[in-house]
């Protein structure tokens, strides 16, 4: 991939070296109810007042968010000071922004108001508004709070257990859970959480597939117009990401790990799928052709 200027997205939050962690909920949430009547009434007072900004006042220069109490003690991260990432990793964040910026260029121009989602990157776990998450997990997107999450050692694995290196490679897995962040702007994600509990899990797990191949195909629609718009690609960047599509279908992974393939199971998709969807959003760049929820055939 080649850029034509070192713009950066700031839509980046970068917790490499933070450790998760979660305050209690229960007791937080139980000592507020009980104190409130008090609260109410010192506020009432000036010395009341005085001494409730002045705890608030304690709590804040010791770093204590008084605001937990309030969320009913919600996740939270563990600064790691000491950490340094490696060059290579360095590398991989720095490409990573330049990436979101292009998806934000490219969505900003299709979707009038477009809201950009922002970009996690941690190592080893992290916490979010759809609850913590470990590495394993592999790049994700959350409804809940917007935001994609990426481990970057993903990249590594992507590389040298999937077989499918390079950095276009990379930037269509960002793409894609940039996807999903629009299938969450389009109300398709709602749609889809509504019908969770009502249909068999089989029938759930197709439209999991119709999914998570649409956000294939509007990854293709970025390339599409970020090629347009910002001569990105590079001889072979194509087919990194096509090799990259291919190396996450459900039939290839289950095969590399059981041997066994069992296409009622599957939640994201073949491999073949997964690249003729990105391939047929890179051709078109239209995004009202990625209908895969009621397209004849997948």
């Amino acid at each position: 991939m080649k850029w034509r200027s070192n713009r950066k997205s700031s839509n980046v939050d970068d917790r490499r070296g933070m450790s998760s962690g979660r305050s209690g909920s229960g007791n937080s949430s139980g000592l507020i109810k009980l104190l409130l009547p008090l609260i109410l009434k010192l506020v009432t007072t000036k010395k009341g007042l005085i001494l409730i900004v002045a705890i608030v006042g304690i709590m804040y220069f010791t770093g204590f968010n008084p605001l937990q109490f309030l969320s009913g003690g919600t996740s939270n991260q563990i600064q790691n000071t000491n950490y340094k990432g490696s060059a290579s990793e360095n590398e991989l964040a720095e490409m990573s922004t330049l990436v979101l910026k292009s998806t934000e260029d490219v969505w900003n121009k299709i979707i009038p108001n477009y809201k950009e989602p922002t970009l996690v990157l941690f190592t080893n776990s992290v916490s979010s508004a759809c609850g913590s998450a470990s590495s394993a997990t592999g790049p994700f997107y959350c409804p809940g709070d917007q935001k994609l999450y990426i481990d970057l050692s993903f990249f590594e694995e992507m590389a040298t257990r999937l077989n499918a290196p390079g950095d276009f490679a990379q930037a269509y897995v960002i793409a894609h859970e940039v996807g999903h962040h629009i299938q969450k702007l389009m109300g398709t994600t709602d749609k889809m959480q509504q019908l969770r509990g009502k249909v068999s899990q089989k029938e759930y797990n197709s439209y999991s597939v119709k999914l998570e191949l649409q956000a294939d195909f509007l990854a293709g629609v970025w390339a599409h117009h970020a090629q347009n718009m910002d001569l990105i690609l590079e001889t072979g960047d194509l087919q990194e990401a096509l090799d990259a599509a291919f190396a996450i279908g459900d039939d290839r992974l289950q095969k590399q790990s059981s041997g066994t393939v069992v296409p009622d199971s599957f939640t994201h998709g073949t491999s073949v799928q997964r690249m003729r969807w990105f391939k047929k959003g890179f051709e078109t760049g239209d995004i009202n052709q990625g209908d895969t929820f009621n397209a004849n055939s997948l």
